[in-house]
């Protein structure tokens, strides 16, 4: 890191702190980062922000420590740079509830995925024919920021199907490994119960989203679904009344 960070002002009320790498000592490149932040903030600006390459690793541990919160990676054909900012509205990363903030802007995050088991009498399971894609699934969905996954599969259940549908007890946790353009992600299989083959009829389908809404047996779900989607399904069935049980897709 450069022993000389300076701020650049880039917009109305926003200031940039900048440097250029070297192998200096990043602690007393942090002290300096953290009195630009502060005398920036003290001038005036509403924001104070900083980009750090993505291959980084120091330059983004200056950034986390002089109080700046991850906002997100701008992408580039030069290279991704990590973007960085603390507001004036920001809450000091010395206070408890800053500090988590700071803390809860660059730690892991997963994406969760509801999904529910409806059986009719036979044993057959609701499947749907999905427009995006031409394997059948569970109905359910992407959990929403700060949803609870067993309310969102519910939620999903009535937006996509029109069927209210209380979900039952977590029956398994699926977790799926990058693939074709995603990031990982947690599949939670909930128990909707057993319900009279019938309750098809009351299906009202969400037209962008569901093609058709089907009981299937188990042969015909392999025959109709990822491979991995009927792993699931197979071992959601298998440890009906068991407590809940982990897989990794579907195995």
């Amino acid at each position: 890191m450069s022993e000389h960070p300076r701020t650049q002002t880039v917009a109305d009320g926003v200031a940039r702190v900048v440097w250029t790498p070297s192998d200096g000592d990043w602690a007393a490149t942090l002290d300096a980062v953290r009195r630009e932040v502060e005398a920036a903030l003290v001038a005036g600006h509403s924001r104070v922000e900083m980009l750090v390459a993505l291959e980084d690793e120091t330059g983004q541990r200056v950034a986390t420590w002089s109080g700046l919160r991850r906002e997100g990676v701008r992408r580039g054909v030069d290279g991704d740079l990590v973007v960085y900012a603390r507001l004036t509205s920001d809450a000091s990363a010395e206070e408890p509830g800053g500090f988590r903030a700071l803390l809860n802007s660059f730690l892991p995050r997963k994406r969760a995925i509801s999904q529910m088991l409806i059986r009719d009498p036979d044993a057959r399971v609701l499947l749907c024919q999905l427009t995006y894609k031409q394997d059948w699934d569970l109905p359910g969905g992407v959990v929403e920021v700060g949803e609870s996954p067993q309310l969102a599969v519910a939620r999903e259940v009535e937006e996509e199907l029109g069927l209210s549908l209380e979900a039952g007890p977590l029956v398994l946790t699926d977790w799926l490994p990058p693939w074709g353009g995603w990031d990982d992600a947690l599949c939670l299989v909930f128990d909707g119960g057993v319900h009279d083959a019938s309750i098809t009829d009351a299906i009202v389908m969400q037209a962008r989203e569901i093609r058709a809404a089907e009981f299937l047996t188990l042969e015909q779900a392999r025959e109709r679904c990822a491979d991995f989607t009927a792993r699931r399904l197979e071992s959601a069935l298998a440890n009906l009344g068991g407590g809940p049980a982990y897989t990794e897709s579907g195995r």
